[in-house]
């Protein structure tokens, strides 16, 4: 991999397979949706005057709809920045000069010493 202390603007846009997507990233949006869609159900009895739980199947279809929503919404956008990505690191590529490999710094190289005055 290199020595950790060298910053590679490259290796920040490659995927190595070494981030785990935590629990709740690939159900997130769907969820989202599914909750969105129930919402949209619950507003819409509301708005005829209608009781709020009444037509269950109504519900139903809403929450599948959303969640089906959320779901492609979230694959987009996968896609979207799979693709950004590429087109990033293929410009890195094409113009090594530009992206030059940098030490790592740390704050206190880069900040100046600063005394509270009172």
């Amino acid at each position: 991999m290199g020595d950790p202390a060298v910053y590679d603007p490259l290796e920040i846009l490659t995927n190595k397979g070494t981030r785990q997507p935590t629990f709740l990233s690939p159900i997130w949006n769907p969820m989202a949706g599914a909750l969105a869609g129930f919402g949209a159900a619950l507003f819409t009895n509301w708005g005829f005057r209608k009781p709020i739980l009444s037509g269950i199947q109504k519900h139903i279809l809403f929450t599948i709809i959303g969640g089906g929503v959320g779901y492609y919404l979230d694959n987009k956008r996968n896609e979207y920045l799979a693709k950004r990505d590429a087109v990033l690191r293929h410009y890195v590529e094409l113009h090594p000069e530009d992206f030059p490999k940098t030490n790592r710094k740390k704050y206190a190289d880069v900040l100046e010493s600063w005394v509270p005055v009172r």
